[in-house]
């Protein structure tokens, strides 16, 4: 497992108390394990052995846990972020994906894309509350900021469930465009916007009728959606058009759509709003996006296959996993203020063979 970081860390150099930490969780498909990133010191902390392929991983709000969704194994392995230990494996169903866990941080929710159902888990007793059937091959279970809903994309069934938290059961399910894939919720829970690659579209949901409002066209084959910070606008990554389309999420219109990098899968949006951030997985690059001024700022060249993205806390630096070079590139503002680019390339650390997904969890030790 993973060396106490104690010793090594120098509170007074990195300005936070001794008993803080921060780290970033990194799931390795090629060798089944998570890699630990310090990222306070910036550095590799060890790797933690988990189950087979994983892939989604979550970290909980209220406690210091984080949640590893094995698609291999079909269960959900469960760390103690103090001790940087799994502590428990949750039994799931046939080839989960991803995780999703609830504001309260009691529930999480984990779709089952190769049995067609969804795995509500209490995470307190850490068993599996009830296996719900919605469409097929979900992909994606994401629940509410108010915790009431969870919004389900079938991929293979073309469709959107809901499931009422309370009831632990599917209150409609929606046909939609094909192949949804990607959910992005409105802060207040009124609304949420699913991408579908296959049709080119996003649907538009509103949540407290369960009805779809509209279906959007946007570029060629979005995988990836991403809210503004104060909700009004939608990000979406085209991936075959190598583009961003802009979502007026009040209106439910385009605003435009331009030209970021070859393949963008993620984008990771500013605190202010004003700039928008692209992983391009076929252009082994970053793009910047100016939010305000409508218009591509520049390239930051990173690892090989960039995809998943995740902000450290306060986001004073952007980790991006490279997908075939196998490590995390930290972005983080320039040592000179002459420098062009907000961000540039700080550091590459090792992570392993595929990087999939990243969760970042920050607390202060409680022993």
């Amino acid at each position: 497992m993973l060396a106490a970081l104690g010793g090594c860390r120098n509170a007074a150099l990195s300005g936070y108390s001794s008993q803080y930490r921060a780290y970033a969780y990194v799931t390795d498909g090629g060798d089944n394990t998570v890699a630990v990133l310090d990222l306070v010191q910036y550095a590799n902390a060890g790797f933690i052995p988990v189950g087979e392929s994983p892939t989604g991983v979550a970290a909980n709000p209220k406690k210091n846990e984080v949640y590893v969704v094995n698609s291999g194994s079909d269960n959900v392995s469960v760390i103690d972020a103090e001790k940087n230990r799994v502590v428990a494996a949750i039994g799931v169903h046939h080839r989960p994906y991803f995780i999703s866990v609830a504001p309260d941080g009691k529930t999480a929710w984990v779709a089952n894309s190769g049995s067609a159902n969804v795995s509500a888990i209490d995470l307190d007793r850490r068993v599996v509350l009830k296996t719900i059937g919605v469409g097929g091959g979900p992909g994606l279970a994401r629940v509410t900021p108010d915790g009431k809903l969870v919004v389900v994309a079938n991929r293979a069934g073309n469709s959107v469930s809901l499931i009422d938290t309370a009831k632990l059961e599917v209150t409609k399910t929606l046909p939609v465009c094909q192949a949804p894939e990607d959910i992005a919720i409105l802060a207040d829970s009124s609304k949420a916007f699913v991408s579908c690659s296959a049709s080119n579209q996003v649907a538009a949901i509103d949540l407290r009728n369960g009805a779809v409002l509209a279906l959007i066209d946007v570029g060629k084959s979005p995988v990836s959606l991403q809210l503004k910070a104060d909700g009004g606008e939608l990000f979406v990554c085209n991936y075959d058009a190598g583009s961003i389309s802009i979502i007026e999420t009040g209106t439910n219109d385009v605003d435009g759509t331009f030209l970021v990098g070859t393949n963008p899968s993620r984008a990771a949006a500013s605190f202010d709003g004003s700039l928008l951030y692209t992983s391009n997985f076929g252009g082994d690059t970053v793009s910047i996006f100016s939010v305000n001024d409508r218009k591509y700022v520049g390239s930051i060249p990173v690892g090989s296959h960039p995809d998943a993205m995740a902000w450290t806390p306060r986001q004073s630096a952007l980790l991006v996993a490279d997908a075939k070079s196998g490590d995390v590139s930290v972005l983080s503002a320039p040592a000179s203020k002459k420098a062009t680019l907000p961000f540039t390339l700080m550091t590459m650390l090792p992570v392993g063979p595929e990087p999939r997904q990243i969760a970042v969890k920050e607390f202060l030790l409680k022993h």
